[in-house]
């Protein structure tokens, strides 16, 4: 039995519209996702997660629709709107992509990313950040962030790098000793088969991204989508015209950033002058 295609949901967003525009003109046109893949040059699957707006459309898409369909630019217009809202599931999109990316590259200014926290220093940072959660909401929230670091264990792992601002490792979270299993935790990923951590000493002094948090997840096929954080606050990315920019800034702190080498012995000389 042929699987029934997903409800669209045009009111949703822009991208949502473009997805169901899509679907309404290929099924006036009688054509198949197949057929329609043969046109424009993309995969079926592509195609399909456009059509329910789990993919952001890419540039010259549109372009490709408006002529096989002769919609007389519509298609254009529409990828105009979507390529600068925010994404209405932003949050939930976000674990989506971290799960499939094939390259995850990660900025803390503040404090350890979550795929690399330990699990006392995750639960001081939900007790901090969530005072009035019971103690059995908080043990959801730092159960869910461990269950989230089994990507890092996959076979075949994503390759995984992240630069630290010394704040974070000078911030003792959670006090000394959960400061120094965390600090151990980073010391043992500095450089692995799989995973990269540098450290972005002070003496560096300003930068693009200072004060900020940013992940960059990069999929098959080589599509780029980033992530930047603030306080409970998120902004998904997906326009390759931004995502690059922001690639471009990543490599450029890298370069700053001290080497995995001198970044365990940092991280090692931290955790030793804890009390």
């Amino acid at each position: 039995m042929a699987q029934r295609p997903r409800e669209l949901t045009p009111d949703r967003s822009a991208r949502h519209l473009f997805g169901f525009e899509m679907r309404r003109y290929r099924e006036q046109a009688g054509m198949s996702l197949e057929g329609l893949a043969e046109v424009v040059k993309y995969s079926r699957s592509h195609l399909a997660r456009i059509e329910v707006a789990s993919y952001m459309p890419p540039p010259d898409l549109a372009a490709s629709l408006d002529a096989a369909f002769g919609a007389d630019g519509i298609f254009q217009r529409l990828y105009a709107l979507a390529r600068h809202e925010v994404h209405p599931d932003q949050f939930r999109r976000r674990m989506e992509l971290e799960a499939q990316a094939r390259v995850i590259a990660e900025f803390a200014g503040l404090i350890v990313p979550g795929l690399i926290q330990t699990e006392e220093y995750a639960r001081a940072i939900f007790e901090a950040r969530k005072p009035r959660a019971s103690n059995d909401k908080v043990e959801q929230l730092v159960s869910a962030r461990m269950s989230r670091q089994a990507l890092l264990r996959a076979d075949p792992p994503p390759e995984f790098s992240a630069i630290l601002d010394e704040a974070v490792l000078r911030r003792p979270v959670g006090g000394p000793a959960v400061m120094r299993r965390q600090l151990e935790r980073l010391g043992e990923l500095t450089h692995t088969e799989a995973t990269v951590v540098q450290v972005l000493p002070f003496a560096h002094g300003e930068h693009t991204l200072l004060g900020g948090a940013l992940a960059l997840f990069t999929l098959d096929g080589g599509r780029g989508v980033a992530y930047e954080e603030g306080i409970g606050t998120g902004n998904l990315l997906e326009d390759p015209e931004v995502f690059d920019d922001r690639r471009r800034a990543y490599d450029l702190l890298r370069a700053y950033a001290l080497s995995p080498t001198d970044s365990a012995d940092l991280i090692r000389s931290v955790r030793e002058a804890l009390p």
